[in-house]
């Protein structure tokens, strides 16, 4: 998340052609910024393969990371993060957080929430026009993830979105390529 991170979210607290759109200003000393622009959440909503992570502990040896989202009635985001752990044939570990929009404007900064009452920020830091890729981030840049539609995607989209994670101040040493069998 992040954890929930992806759940994406993860406790922390988971480019289309590379299109433009808008993106927060690079700011690595300061806080990380949600995008702008206003996230439509019917098309959000689904499956997204966790394709590279600067994970936190719970998530060091997915394989396999998907995490679902379904907007409710009462405007929560019920979320499934599930991975295999260690290996494609490891246990299957799943995750239940709730979303929440924080920012009712943008759709674009939720907080998640794995144990009551703790929320864990998550910020959609880039999102392709297509709605196929997207960066996950908290404010403190520790924990990232990039997902996207498929299981996986060409080098150079790949490429591209670490250049982005980079941009943003992540450090990509850091970033892990999670298996997708």
């Amino acid at each position: 998340m992040k954890t929930a991170l992806p759940a994406c979210g993860l406790l922390a607290l988971g480019l289309g052609s590379c299109q433009s759109v808008s993106q927060p200003a690079a700011q690595p000393t300061g806080r990380l910024q949600a995008i702008t622009r206003k996230v439509d959440l019917d098309r959000f909503m689904g499956d997204w393969h966790v394709i590279a992570h600067i994970p936190v502990f719970l998530e060091k040896e997915a394989y396999n990371a998907v995490e679902s989202y379904e907007l409710a009635d009462d405007g929560t985001i019920p979320t499934t993060f599930k991975f295999n752990k260690g290996g494609f044939d490891g246990p299957v570990k799943t995750m239940h957080p709730k979303g929440f929009v924080h920012n009712r404007e943008t759709n674009a900064e939720w907080k998640m929430q794995f144990l009551w009452p703790f929320k864990a920020d998550y910020l959609i830091t880039y999102l392709s026009d297509d709605y196929k890729t997207t960066i996950i981030g908290v404010p403190n840049r520790k924990y990232a993830w990039i997902m996207a539609r498929t299981k996986t995607l060409p080098d150079a989209e790949y490429a591209a979105l670490v250049e982005e994670l980079k941009r943003q101040g992540h450090d990509v040493s850091k970033l892990r390529k999670v298996p997708q069998g």
